[in-house]
């Protein structure tokens, strides 16, 4: 849900992907050949080992059903899953070799190249205007921004997506620590997304993050007459070596900015966001006085 500010008379950006078909199913996407080929490879070293589904289910932790619908490609399998697959079937690191790729897959298409780029970042800069930035929604919020979208989503996407929102959360146990900023429209922390008691909950943990030394966050009152966000949200991220890209999300479309002159401008334009806004301070006493007005 944010902007895409690539006009005329600027150098094209460059896709991150093409439109996500919205409503559509994640093996729908492409991404669903890797973990095809990763369903495949699991029930070859299965069936080698001499295992039925239910027997290897057992020594890994899940169901036979569910065992089928990862061998199948129609479930991604989550990390610790691939981790044990691999060692429990002596598969010599072939399953484990295709955890990242099978990561990627459970983003939607449009989102995948930034969510490698998260991973890179050495600093990261946000700027929301609707919702609350992904990187701190708790798994609550975003089930519900996501099952606001239209055409509807189907309830296996919609938990796919949660759990690949909240795997992205590992960005703040990362050592070295990047350094992360968000500034967010006033109005973001006001809607009432999923109810009052989700919003509760999203501002009680929006205060435990703010107390993370690397995290600074922001608030941009409603109140304010200068706002130089008019033109929508953007993420800035630098990565190791200097090099800034600007990432922009709208209607299940993404551009990314890489000519160094508009990412420059990009990251002054959010120094610029950060000044106008409350301060990470300020910020926390404005978060505690929206949760006694709830």
């Amino acid at each position: 849900m944010r902007d895409d500010d690539a006009g005329a008379g600027r150098e094209p950006a460059e896709p991150l992907g093409s439109a996500e078909p919205v409503g559509q199913r994640p093996e729908d996407e492409p991404g669903q050949g890797v973990v095809t080929a990763f369903g495949r490879q699991l029930k070859l070293f299965r069936t080698r080992a001499g295992l039925e589904r239910a027997e290897f289910g057992k020594l890994v932790g899940y169901a036979a059903q569910s065992i089928a619908s990862f061998e199948q490609g129609r479930r991604i399998p989550p990390p610790r899953l691939i981790d044990q697959s691999d060692d429990v079937l002596d598969a010599g690191g072939v399953l484990k070799a295709l955890k990242e790729e099978v990561a990627r897959a459970q983003y939607p298409a449009f989102f995948r190249d930034m969510a490698r780029l998260e991973v890179e970042a050495v600093e990261l800069c946000a700027y929301d205007t609707l919702v609350v930035n992904g990187l701190l929604q708790t798994e609550d919020y975003t089930r519900a921004v996501l099952a606001m979208r239209r055409p509807l989503l189907d309830e296996e996407t919609i938990e796919t997506r949660v759990a690949a929102r909240l795997a992205r959360h590992e960005l703040f146990n990362r050592w070295p620590a990047p350094l992360l900023s968000f500034v967010m429209e006033e109005s973001a922390l006001r809607r009432p997304h999923g109810g009052k008691m989700v919003l509760r909950g999203q501002l009680e943990h929006l205060l435990l993050i703010c107390q993370k030394r690397n995290v600074e966050i922001q608030v941009m009152p409603l109140d304010r007459e200068d706002n130089a966000g008019v033109d929508g949200p953007f993420t800035v991220i630098t990565r190791k070596g200097g090099q800034q890209l600007v990432y922009m999300e709208v209607q299940g479309r993404s551009s990314l900015l890489t000519n160094r002159e508009e990412a420059h401008m990009a990251a002054a334009r959010y120094g610029i966001i950060r000044s106008q806004a409350l301060t990470p301070r300020e910020t926390m006493g404005f978060i505690e006085k929206l949760l006694g007005e709830l």
